[in-house]
């Protein structure tokens, strides 16, 4: 009775699924979160008869075999990345990507992370950097007594300083893509990390083709759609109570067969 083993492999990967879902439904308020789907697959088959093996002497075939699944695996969490609803918040350091790119921060230990959180501050230096401190890449700094910051769509910062009437300009942001941005390694805090599945990061400036636009004052919110996700929990919830009800039959089975014996 293989039934048994099957309909486990069932619970587990629905447990999987839940653990996907509950993620997205708790940062549904997250800034430049992305939706994440549990994707699964077969596992292997027991072959008890081959299609088109012979059944007669006078050279009859079968026209299907006897294949037996073994039951499902994750195969992987695959991320949505549709561009998320941007929220304006009036805020001069807050940066929404419209469009495909990255922002670049440089982490403590020297190796560069990806995020969609524009949600920066200045630091005691007067640079631009994230709500953790890190450094955004590449490094803008305001100088002191600047009364406002004036940031365009293609990335160019300019302050205005004091009384003076025509802005400085302190430099551009720049931003990263990515030939598979499904293979980007979530890290937490927002930022993502590249791997050999995501390839190397491009720069690219704000505006070019293919490249989003920067918008000031303005936050991208999270593309997780709420209503999607407790229709999937329901969904999950079913299939695992079904798989439960599997093994429950097939333990039945297993004691009448006993109770005969």
């Amino acid at each position: 009775m293989k039934a048994l083993g099957i309909a486990a492999t069932g619970m587990l990967a629905q447990q999987t699924n839940v653990d996907v879902i509950a993620n997205n439904i708790a940062n549904a308020n997250t800034t430049g979160f992305k939706s994440g789907r549990a994707a699964f697959k077969d596992l292997v088959y027991q072959s008890q008869n081959s299609a088109g093996s012979l059944t007669s002497a006078e050279g009859t075939a079968r026209p299907v075999g006897t294949d037996i699944g073994l039951g499902v695996q994750a195969a992987g969490v695959i991320r949505h990345n549709a561009q998320g609803g941007l929220i304006q918040t009036e805020n001069q350091m807050d940066l929404a990507i419209e469009g495909s790119g990255y922002f670049v921060v440089n982490r403590p230990d020297g190796t560069q992370a990806y995020t969609r959180d524009g949600n920066f501050e200045l630091s005691a230096e007067g640079q631009f950097v994230t709500l953790n401190g890190y450094d955004v890449e590449p490094a803008i700094i305001v100088p002191e007594l600047t009364r406002q910051i004036e940031i365009n769509q293609a990335g160019i910062v300019m302050a205005y300083v004091e009384n003076q009437t025509d802005p400085v300009e302190l430099g551009q942001l720049t931003m990263a893509t990515f030939i598979n941005d499904a293979g980007l390694k979530p890290l937490g805090d927002n930022m993502m990390e590249a791997t050999p599945a995501s390839g190397e990061a491009v720069q690219s400036n704000p505006g070019e083709p293919g490249i989003g636009i920067l918008r000031q004052g303005y936050l991208e919110q999270s593309n997780v759609n709420i209503i999607q996700q407790i229709t999937d929990l329901i969904q999950a919830q079913r299939a695992y109570e079904m798989n439960s009800k599997a093994i429950e039959t097939a333990d039945q089975i297993m004691t009448t067969t006993n109770q005969i014996k």
